[in-house]
């Protein structure tokens, strides 16, 4: 029977907590993004740092926020493809609290202007949301995580060449899509 030399050792346990707890975060917004449901998203975070943690052994990279995007991305996939046959849901309208002004925030905007900034971020996140995955994952990897091309690549499995590719369709998706919305009457 293999020990689960996670749990045996307290130390381990600490080193994987102080690595990868700081960016739960992250992990949770890219779940989100490519699952699209907060309930599975939350699923598919604690899945994916259960196994982080069972497999903490084997790491030894210097990038652990790459290495954490890549498991919950075989995780999502994993649930995508045994959701096959079931519908896609509708997206929960939950912002999760992305439309907060920060602390540092100096001065405080009109009511006009926060009507239209929430109104642009919920139309932004809801464009974002309607890319194809493979566009939606690199986009949310790139433009909301910062991860650099080579750290996008090693996480989809794909060449440097084909992040690019498909990061220059996704922003001239979401321009084409933006303004398309932006010349609508409402």
């Amino acid at each position: 029977m293999p020990v689960d030399t996670a749990r045996d050792d307290p130390d381990q346990t600490r080193r994987f907590r102080d690595a990868a707890l700081p960016y739960l975060d992250d992990v949770y917004t890219l779940a989100r993004y490519l699952l699209r449901q907060r309930g599975d998203a939350e699923d598919a975070v604690q899945e994916c740092y259960l196994r982080a943690l069972k497999h903490f052994d084997s790491y030894h990279g210097p990038a652990m926020k790459p290495w954490l995007f890549a498991i919950l991305r075989n995780v999502c996939h994993a649930e995508m493809a045994r959701r096959v046959e079931m519908p896609i849901a509708e997206v929960e309208d939950d912002t999760g609290g992305l439309d907060r002004t920060p602390i540092w925030h100096d001065a405080q905007p009109s009511p006009e202007a926060l009507l239209l900034q929430r109104r642009d971020a919920s139309a932004i996140r809801r464009l974002v949301e309607a890319l194809a995955e493979p566009f939606r994952e690199t986009i949310v990897l790139r433009e909301i995580h910062n991860l650099s091309y080579r750290e996008i690549a090693g996480i989809v499995g794909a060449p440097v060449g084909t992040v690019m590719s498909r990061l220059a369709r996704a922003r001239a998706m979401l321009r084409a899509a933006w303004l398309a919305e932006q010349e609508l009457p409402k």
